[in-house]
């Protein structure tokens, strides 16, 4: 791949704390004190049609919005799918001009995808459809990863249950999503303990690649004329017990040069945060820097340009950390990727569980929401810059 030649040898790192003077503020507001038993997902979406992103959130048995910028809750369904709602991802499905939901529901026992789509007005509860069914449904994102011109809806399990491993699969938007099956092709059947995926146009080619954090570590499915394929980016952490082992978040980003990063929790609801560089050769694993460690139970992950310098930081929440759960966001320092600022914004304040990141006030900067597991609350962070 052209990005391998990019990419310059690089060091190891250490946290540092220069710079902190010129890193913009996030003032916290609670946008909901108890949302439910968990916040498992949030979202961003323009739910009302006046060009300004709402926030969504999902629990167990409910997803609200809360619209902007009062932030006054509506209801999108209660008590309308198996327990437990536990990831959703916006989009038009049935091409009206008005956003949609694909929901993931009764995760744990069932496994159900649905889409969520309004009735006559924003005051009615949504309506809900089914697009399919795969136990332990755990994560979903919308990419054109079949190259049809429109996003299919992409899903992964957490465990395996049909085969040898998780079927990370995507579905196609039927002519009549409401009467027409949702067809699924399978991308990869390999992996165990799948906990997400990521996608982008990994190496510039103009076709949409996914990036997998599984117990077998952090990989890039592909497609070409003869299928799909699967390379080993990193191994993930590694411990004698394979549950320990490997990654669980991913998300990607890139430096002010385009130099491309991978950051991953590790392993599986872990205690490191992980930053992979690109090797000298593509025969070569990416260079692993764990750019901080201690925490308990790494949970949510996004890669966003906060401070507006040019290169993507990286927005990290934990839920478990006794007495300090919460939410961080680290800066590069260097070019090479290798040195990293950390910025706590909020020590105990929410046990994240989830977070996006998108500019929720208008004014061109990005903002951070965050939805709590033990916490059982929404958060949205202003960025004051």
């Amino acid at each position: 791949m052209k990005v391998f030649l990019t990419f310059l040898v690089l060091i190891s790192f250490t946290v540092t704390t220069r710079g902190a003077d010129k890193f913009p503020t996030f003032q916290p507001h609670t946008i909901d004190a108890n949302v439910g038993k968990v916040c498992y997902a949030v979202t961003a979406a323009d739910v009302d049609g006046d060009s300004a992103l709402d926030i969504v959130a999902v629990t167990e048995s409910r997803v609200l919005w809360y619209e902007n910028p009062t932030w006054v809750p509506r209801v999108i369904i209660d008590d309308q799918t198996p327990q437990d709602n536990v990831c959703i991802a916006p989009l038009d499905i049935d091409q009206d001009g008005n956003v949609d939901f694909a929901l993931g529901a009764g995760w744990t026992k069932t496994g159900t995808l649905h889409w969520l789509s309004r009735g006559k007005s924003l005051d009615e509860k949504w309506q809900v459809h089914s697009i399919g069914r795969e136990p332990w449904l755990h994560r979903m994102r919308w990419a054109d990863v079949l190259g049809k011109g429109r996003p299919q809806l992409v899903i992964s399990p957490l465990n395996a249950t049909v085969g040898d491993g998780v079927r990370l699969t995507a579905f196609q938007i039927p002519a009549d999503p409401r009467t027409d099956r949702w067809q699924s092709t399978i991308l990869n059947s390999d992996f165990n303990r799948m906990h997400n995926h990521w996608h982008n146009d990994f190496d510039g080619d103009g076709v949409v690649d996914t990036i997998t954090a599984s117990r077998e570590g952090v990989h890039l499915i592909r497609r070409n004329s003869e299928g799909w394929f699967k390379t080993k980016l990193g191994a993930g952490a590694q411990a004698a017990k394979p549950n320990l082992s490997g990654a669980g978040e991913i998300k990607t980003g890139r430096l002010k040069d385009g130099m491309i990063i991978l950051a991953t929790v590790e392993p599986m609801h872990g205690d490191q945060l992980v930053v992979y560089t690109s090797p000298e050769s593509r025969a070569s694993l990416w260079k692993r820097h764990v750019i901080d460690k201690g925490f308990k139970r790494g949970h949510a992950l996004w890669l966003a340009d906060v401070d507006r310098d040019g290169s993507d930081e990286i927005v990290f929440g934990h839920s478990d950390t006794p007495d300090v759960p919460g939410l961080n966001i680290y800066d590069v320092q260097n070019q090479a990727g290798t040195e990293w600022t950390k910025h706590v914004i909020d020590a105990g304040g929410i046990a994240t569980e989830d977070l996006i990141v998108a500019d929720f006030t208008g004014d061109g900067h990005l903002d951070v929401v965050a939805g709590g597991r033990a916490s059982h609350n929404v958060k949205l962070y202003v960025n004051g810059r």
